[in-house]
C-alpha cells in the first residue's frame, strides 16, 4: 500500500490535526457520488474503527477504511492554492476517468 502525500499537503494536514490534537488522524478515502462513481473524502478521523487501517505517511497518520485501500492505493495527495481557492488535489493511478467537472472519478 501507497500513498504519497506532497510537502504542501502534509503541512495542511498537520495544521488540521494540530487544531484537533486528540483525532486519530485525517481520514483519506472514497465514496459514491457524482456522475462518475467515486469521490475522495479528507476529513478528521476521531477514531479509526476495526475496518481502517492506519498508515504513516510522512509524519501524518492517514486513516484508511478497507474498502477505500484497493482504489487509492499509488495515489498522491497535493494540496493547491489559486486565487482564493484552496484545496487536496488527487493524482490516482486507478482512476480511468474523471466526470467534466473534476469532483468525481471512475476506476476501471
Amino acid at each position: 500500500m501507497t500513498i504519497t502525500i506532497t510537502p504542501a499537503a502534509s503541512e495542511r494536514m498537520r495544521q488540521f490535526l494540530a487544531q484537533t490534537p486528540d483525532a486519530a488522524g485525517v481520514r483519506f478515502g472514497v465514496k459514491r457520488t457524482g456522475c462518475s462513481g467515486f469521490g475522495y473524502v479528507v476529513d478528521l478521523a476521531t477514531v479509526a474503527g476495526e475496518d481502517d487501517r492506519v498508515l504513516e505517511v510522512d509524519g501524518v497518520p492517514l486513516v484508511v477504511d478497507d474498502k477505500s485501500l484497493p482504489l487509492v492505493d499509488g495515489t498522491v495527495i497535493d494540496f493547491r492554492r489559486q486565487g482564493l481557492n484552496a484545496s487536496f488535489v488527487f493524482h490516482n493511478p486507478n482512476a480511468t476517468g474523471e466526470c467534466g467537472c473534476g469532483e468525481s472519478f471512475t476506476v476501471g
